[in-house]
């Protein structure tokens, strides 16, 4: 027969044995911890879940952006010599010593024998006399104010010796071979037309008074047939002084 202290009276409940009681409230207890270790449990699942989901947002948001590549502009550094001691200290050394550049030759320098020739031996047939520079192809001079009508000349010993050789003027005229040479230290213009020229020495022509040459000519007739004529012709020399003009001419030339 259980003893009455055994027994208390609960509200709602009426009698209820101790031990029954208290046996139900540590039930109820641990099936609440466990429920409670469940939500618990659950709520780290979603919140490691969660955190996964946006880390793989993220990382597909930053692969679809382009990525922009940045580009580094590098520093560029202007290096003065006139600010470095070592090219003082240098120039220093050699400064007495440097050289001028040399100005530009004019086409003159170049090509001492064009220009205007003015003579006190010629001058009924020859008064003025004007060489000039071939315009394609400078080796090539060409005389104007002789009897013979423009005639030209090939350079053969630099700077100022030329070979005139047989041709036919723009008039028609027959030129027979000869010789041209400027003596720049004398200033002198010296040719002659109707003697050979010398290779060997082409001033020797000028030394003695030439002779006489026979020239032939050939004259076409009517048909196939063609006429050979000999003919004797005096050599023609000239002797002048050339004239000092500023002109365009002696501009500098890039050579």
């Amino acid at each position: 027969m259980p003893f009455i202290h055994e027994f208390f009276y609960y509200p709602f409940f009426g009698v209820i044995h101790k031990a029954g009681f208290w046996h139900s409230i540590s039930k109820l207890t641990g099936e609440t911890i466990q429920f409670k270790q469940k939500i618990l449990r659950m709520k780290k699942t979603i919140g490691i879940l969660g955190g996964f989901a946006l880390s793989m947002l993220f990382m597909t948001v930053n692969a679809q952006e382009p990525t922009t590549p940045t580009t580094t502009t590098p520093s560029t550094t202007t290096w003065d010599y006139k600010k470095n001691p070592t090219v003082d200290s240098i120039n220093a050394k050699y400064k007495d010593k440097m050289v001028p550049a040399r100005t530009p030759m004019t086409l003159e320098q170049i090509y001492p024998v064009v220009g205007q020739y003015q003579t006190t031996v010629n001058t009924t047939d020859a008064p003025a006399v004007k060489i000039t520079l071939d315009e394609t192809n400078k080796g090539l001079v060409w005389i104007e104010g002789l009897p013979q009508g423009k005639v030209k000349a090939m350079l053969r010993k630099s700077p100022s010796t030329y070979k005139i050789p047989a041709q036919k003027t723009e008039d028609g005229k027959d030129v027979a071979e000869g010789t041209l040479v400027y003596d720049k230290d004398a200033n002198t213009l010296n040719i002659v037309i109707g003697a050979p020229y010398n290779a060997e020495d082409p001033h020797a022509v000028f030394a003695t008074t030439p002779a006489e040459q026979t020239v032939v000519e050939e004259v076409k007739t009517k048909g196939s047939k063609t006429k050979v004529k000999t003919k004797k012709v005096k050599p023609w020399t000239y002797s002048g002084t050339k004239i000092a003009v500023e002109t365009a001419s002696t501009a500098p030339v890039n050579q």
